[in-house]
């Protein structure tokens, strides 16, 4: 754990910071937020995945068109003002949108006209800094291409998932996908156009955050979704059919208070990556270190044994197979130096998960609200982490503590009142104090739980298809921000 001092922060992904334009973005409204952490002697800020998303998904960052690419959501239109790619007044919603839920749709409906706007009048100007900056962008991002290609063909086919397009396109025939090229060349100029500003802005605010001693903590799900950029380009790398379809899909078994889940995404052919000496993963790990200072690996288990389901079968159809191991890390490590990541090794952990993780060096999770209270060494205890955790009240997938507390029986609260020393009246901040004065290396705090907010403001329920990553901050919430309570216990926990 020498990579990592001990220290603390707040998740908060950028969505659900205040803005005007119905959605946080990655301009002005995530520099304040850099800054208030700063003020509270914050220095890691936790958000979830970046990558574009899907509808069809319920706008899941988990489930993204890429691995690589930012949603152009997140673009900030004020910065686009600046530079004179649209003004102030097009950029003024005509009716005020809600400041506590994100309406994608709505958002959508507003933002993308206007992006295309900016678009027309950056392809037609060609502002000679700008432009240069944008074709060096172009050459020197090796996935943009792919990317770009693939959402245009999205657009050109009505949405439709890859595996239902013309079959030359689908499985990448040149001839075919040389004559796209040529027929949406506008389409895919526009596409590039957006990470483009995406990744601009992205690096302006990842560079001010260093500045005032911010870390970004970003995502990285192990899997990737089928109807994606990258398996659509790289169909070698999954356990496809010859259509493009999945053989195998991801998910878990039960394990004894849930059912079996099959989430969707293809398994990965990792005897096909081990050939390539990894060079996808990477390319794709490179990238999300572009992007934070630290990044936590979703599903840290699938990298020791991973749970194969047909893709015509139900979760209990299932087996587990090895993973590539500590093989794979070195490879990554021989080719980018040291991980600074974090293991999200929740649930049934094994010795060889956790032999495979220490190998690493990587701190796992430890998540208050699943611990039994009521035991004496239940692993979620928080006087039971060791220096190599990170721990947490809850995470993005848990209710809000407050919502959690209560949930729970009688018997639970009554030892969660004992253990803690408390009556609950701020149970929010019981649980961050203990958190912060844990041995673990790092301790995090969901933002919903610094104002002790209910289950109303939970970000996401997982197995659930509406109603997640909506939650925002209000402008008023923000401005309320415990900066001097933080910062106290920040400095007493030696944080």
């Amino acid at each position: 754990m020498s990579r990592f001092s001990r220290q603390s922060g707040v998740f908060a992904h950028p969505t659900s910071l205040p803005s005007s334009h119905g959605i946080g973005s990655i301009g002005q409204p995530s520099r304040e937020f850099v800054h208030t952490l700063a003020d509270a002697d914050q220095s890691l800020w936790q958000l979830c995945p970046l990558g574009p998303l899907s509808s069809i998904h319920g706008n899941s960052p988990y489930q993204a068109y890429s691995a690589f690419a930012i949603e152009p959501l997140l673009i900030d239109l004020d910065l686009l003002v600046e530079e004179e790619l649209l003004t102030a007044e097009e950029t003024t919603p005509a009716e005020p949108f809600s400041d506590e839920r994100v309406d994608y749709d709505a958002v959508r409906e507003f933002k993308y006209p206007l992006l295309r706007t900016a678009f027309e009048r950056f392809d037609e100007e060609r502002p000679a800094a700008l432009w240069s900056d944008f074709e060096s962008f172009q050459e020197e991002t090796d996935w943009l291409e792919n990317y770009a290609l693939f959402r245009a063909l999205k657009r050109e086919f009505d949405g439709q998932a890859w595996t239902d397009w013309p079959e030359p396109v689908a499985l990448h025939e040149s001839t075919a996908l040389d004559e796209y090229r040529e027929k949406l060349a506008d389409e895919i100029r526009y596409r590039e156009f957006l990470q483009f500003v995406a990744a601009r802005q992205w690096d302006q605010l990842r560079n001010h955050a260093t500045q005032v001693g911010v870390k970004i903590v970003g995502d990285m799900p192990i899997y990737v979704a089928q109807d994606s950029a990258d398996v659509w380009a790289h169909p070698e790398l999954f356990e496809l059919k010859d259509d493009g379809t999945p053989k195998d899909v991801s998910g878990v078994p039960s394990d004894g208070n849930n059912p079996a889940q099959k989430w969707g995404p293809p398994v990965y052919d990792w005897a096909e990556h081990e050939a390539t000496g990894y060079q996808w993963w990477i390319d794709r790990l490179d990238r999300q270190l572009e992007l934070a200072d630290i990044v936590r690996l979703d599903h840290f288990r699938g990298f020791e044994e991973y749970y194969a389901i047909p893709a015509e079968g139900d979760g209990s159809d299932g087996e587990w197979r090895s993973g590539p191991g500590l093989e794979f890390f070195r490879t990554i490590e021989d080719g980018l130096g040291e991980l600074p990541i974090i293991a999200e090794d929740i649930g049934f952990v094994t010795e060889e998960i956790e032999q495979l993780r220490r190998d690493i060096d990587a701190p796992g999770m430890k998540v208050m609200q699943y611990a039994d209270w009521c035991s004496e060494e239940h692993i979620y205890l928080p006087h039971t982490y060791e220096r190599d955790t990170v721990a947490y009240p809850g995470t993005h997938d848990t209710n809000t503590v407050r919502g959690w507390y209560e949930s729970l029986d009688d018997r639970q609260v009554e030892c969660l009142h004992y253990y803690l020393g408390t009556d609950g009246t701020e149970i929010h901040w019981d649980l961050i104090e203990r958190a912060w004065h844990t041995a673990s290396v790092m301790a995090i705090t969901p933002l919903q739980d610094l104002y002790g907010l209910g289950a109303e403001a939970r970000f996401n329920t997982p197995g659930t298809e509406s109603g997640n990553w909506d939650w925002r901050c209000t402008p008023e919430g923000l401005d309320q921000f415990p900066i001097e309570r933080l910062r106290t216990l920040t400095d007493e926990a030696g944080r």
